[in-house]
């Protein structure tokens, strides 16, 4: 594509000057006066502001003829666009201006009633230049491999709306599949994590880093993008503290995907976000004008990468996502825009069919969880794993933190009742640590069983596979000798970080005693030593187990629990959204969908049993109504009935199930009290806990334990109590949640 220059600048507070430069000859020059560039101001002003109806209209007759304005202000009576319409495949237009003029909205730009830059014949793509810098001096050679994306999605408590930044991610890898691309999520949201994972990549690794957040001008004026501390809580990061948490690691181009990156405040008097991202070394941002929806979001960044992994320049790859969203009428096409320094918009890889080029190395981690006998993937696939954030995070914390450290464990285990999502889970943590081989085991193991994992680990070497077969299969001995030097730093795997996931734990792994569970005695030689040998050699592997139930952890070694909650109804939500049957808008009658999303309570797992008996044709809606529930009676039956599990229990624990059963929301351990009045009630908690009978999560806010009891269970034990108990519950319920949540939480004197 052709580049032009184009230059506006004041020669005196009532007079400026036009320079257009073609790279060839002699610059064109023409000037301008004040009440010209006034009067093009206030009609922007007028049409083009953050409250404005016109930008959200697609094929807007005010836009349309702001945009032919706009371009009868740069062509002028010498026609100086005139060359620029005639240019396939198109042309860039890099624009150096300041002040007022900065936030103009080149991208509308027009003649004849057709917008520039989404012409077919010869787009324009306006570039807000900064500096002269150049942090990539041409000519600039593609990578002869696939695309490599850092990307970070912030989503602070308390900040609405929550955006949907799983399909987005989802979205990227489906518009990246046929190519290929490197992904990498930093989950944590925070600027301290986006640091540490820039550092361990390395300068140069990646080609674009993708934040996705809200963002907002603060009451300075400063524009600012909302991330997360290490507790979720919101922080305004301003465009120089991005800047320093990226150290210089800037990749070809970083996308800030949220609303008003790419707006000027003070109609022009501050700098925005992108542009002070080029300021501080980035060589190119892209930013959203005004705000812009999840949808045109997430299309747009998928169609920008899907032609970046293909190996088309920069410049192009933008006007192709820009004609994407026109194509599809979507009102906010213009709003995006375009900062960079002088460095080329040139292609980042090679095209697919070139000589030598690179795989992605990395399989996805669901094709790690087969069912063995239809060697089917038991889990949510990247694409469809939806929520869990703080979860992750938590999680994350643990696995990634040194031995030693406060709070650091040799094993994760993910804990809850059956079909709340543990394994997809570990699937989702496996996808979040890409440098970690990974060896997955389902169900009972055995000794010979645990001893091939040397087939499900890639070693650097074949040597150092030979030396890990010989070790393990050394029976002669202990085996946590044999994991020390197996683990060790100069040993087969010293220098290969792992997770060993062992999925369905309580599947073989686990045995009954005096009402919980302990190890069965073929994995109580296994765990004991695996972890022992983690803790004793300093590994940076570690061990993830998903488990219906708790066991005690072995003795001198961490292990860490996260338990799973039900789908809280954001989550639910966007669960709901990637399913074909329940998903709101499906052809599915709505009374139906209401009553299957009713029955499954939250539980990821039932939602998709229920997405497909909701789809049989030879039922009417009563015939599909009773398939629900019994469908939903038979998941009870299959997850939580399993080894008569409810029924087993002391009747005083079924009912405080029953009791806190009464309450639709996650409750602190004192609410669980109030309501099971027993002086066993604290013993009866632990015990529901340890058999997933009762979810255990963290409250985000005080970050301590708190607890519910799914209305998956409420066939089960509603029956156990009488009327005046349910009341009497209801009641205690209500007590203590009134004195935690408001007389407790009330200003000293104030008036409640």
């Amino acid at each position: 594509m052709i580049t032009y220059e184009l230059e506006i600048f004041e020669r005196t507070s009532d007079y400026s000057e036009l320079r257009l430069s073609t790279g060839g000859g002699q610059p064109k020059t023409r000037g301008v006066d004040k009440v010209a560039i006034d009067e093009l101001i206030n009609l922007v002003k007028l049409h083009y502001g953050q409250h404005s109806v016109a930008p959200q209209l697609f094929g807007s007759p005010q836009l349309r003829n702001l945009g032919m304005r706009l371009a009868a202000f740069l062509d002028g009576d010498e026609r100086w666009l005139t060359p620029i319409l005639h240019q396939p495949p198109g042309s860039t237009l890099r624009i150096t201006v300041a002040g007022r003029l900065r936030h103009l909205p080149w991208e509308l730009l027009a003649v004849d009633g057709t917008h520039l830059t989404v012409s077919n014949q010869a787009p324009l793509l306006p570039v807000r230049a900064v500096g002269t810098n150049t942090a990539f001096k041409g000519p600039v050679t593609p990578g002869n491999r696939p695309l490599r994306v850092l990307f970070m999605a912030a989503s602070p408590e308390g900040v609405e709306p929550v955006l949907s930044y799983e399909a987005e991610e989802a979205a990227i890898l489906a518009a990246t599949f046929r190519t290929g691309a490197e992904l990498v999520v930093e989950e944590s949201g925070t600027l301290e994590g986006l640091r540490f994972l820039s550092r361990d990549y390395g300068a140069g690794y990646f080609d674009v880093l993708h934040l996705s957040g809200h963002a907002t001008v603060n009451s300075d004026g400063q524009p600012v993008f909302l991330v997360e501390n290490e507790f979720g809580e919101r922080v305004d990061a301003t465009a120089d503290e991005i800047a320093h948490a990226m150290a210089g690691h800037w990749p070809r181009l970083i996308f800030v995907s949220g609303c008003l990156t790419g707006n000027a405040p003070g109609a022009g008097a501050f700098p925005s976000m992108s542009e002070s991202l080029v300021h501080s070394g980035a060589p190119a941002v892209l930013g959203w004008a005004l705000p812009v929806g999840d949808v045109s979001a997430t299309d747009f960044a998928a169609e920008l990468y899907r032609s970046l992994a293909d190996g088309v320049s920069l410049d192009r790859a933008i006007i192709e996502a820009r004609q994407h969203l026109y194509a599809r009428k979507r009102g906010n096409w213009h709003l995006l825009r375009v900062y960079a320094d002088r460095s080329p918009l040139a292609p980042m890889v090679t095209p697919l069919i070139t000589k030598g080029r690179a795989r992605v190395q990395i399989r996805p981690a669901d094709r790690e969880f087969l069912d063995p006998q239809t060697q089917l993937s038991r889990v949510a696939a990247r694409t469809a794993f939806v929520g869990r954030r703080r979860v992750i995070q938590r999680c994350l914390r643990t696995l990634k933190m040194p031995l030693g450290l406060d709070g650091a464990a040799e094993a994760l285990v993910l804990h809850g009742m059956g079909g709340l999502g543990k394994s997809s889970l570990a699937s989702r943590l496996l996808e979040r640590m890409p440098l970690h081989q990974r060896a997955v085991w389902y169900g009972r193991v055995d000794l010979q069983s645990f001893r091939e994992l040397t087939t499900r680990v890639q070693f650097p070497t074949v040597e150092q596979q030979v030396e890990a077969d010989k070790l393990l299969a050394n029976d002669q001995a202990p085996l946590l000798v044999r994991l020390r030097h197996l683990l060790h730093v100069d040993g087969p795997l010293g220098q290969t970080p792992c997770l060993f996931v062992f999925d369905d734990f309580e599947d073989g792994n686990l045995d009954q005693r005096d009402g919980g569970y302990v190890l069965s005695p073929e994995m109580a030689d296994i765990l004991p030593a695996l972890l022992r040998a983690i803790h004793e050699t300093g590994s940076p592997s570690r061990v993830v187990i998903t488990s219906r139930y708790l066991f005690p952890a072995p003795a001198g070694t961490a292990v860490a629990v996260e338990s799973l909650e039900t789908l809280t109804e954001i989550e639910q939500t966007k669960k709901l959204a990637n399913l074909r049957n329940l998903r709101p808008g499906s052809p599915i009658d709505p009374g139906v969908r209401e009553r299957a999303v009713h029955a499954s309570a939250g539980n990821p797992r039932l939602l998709d049993w229920l997405d497909l008996i909701v789809d049989d044709s030879s039922l009417d809606i009563d015939g599909l109504i009773t398939a629900i529930e019994e469908e939903a009676d038979r998941f009870r039956r299959e997850t939580i009935l399993a080894a008569n599990l409810l029924d087993s229990q002391a009747l005083e624990l079924q009912k405080m199930l029953a009791k806190v059963n009464v309450i639709d929301l996650p409750v602190p351990a004192a609410t669980v009290r109030a309501v099971h009045d027993h002086p066993d009630a604290s013993d009866h908690l632990k015990r529901a806990v340890e058999l997933g009978l009762i979810e255990e999560g963290t409250d985000p806010e005080t970050r301590r334990p708190r607890y519910f009891v799914s209305n998956v269970l409420r066939p089960l034990v509603r029956p156990l109590l009488t009327d005046d108990e349910y009341v009497q519950a209801c009641g205690a319920a209500a007590r203590s949640l009134y004195k935690l949540w408001v007389t407790d939480l009330a200003p000293s004197g104030s008036a409640v």
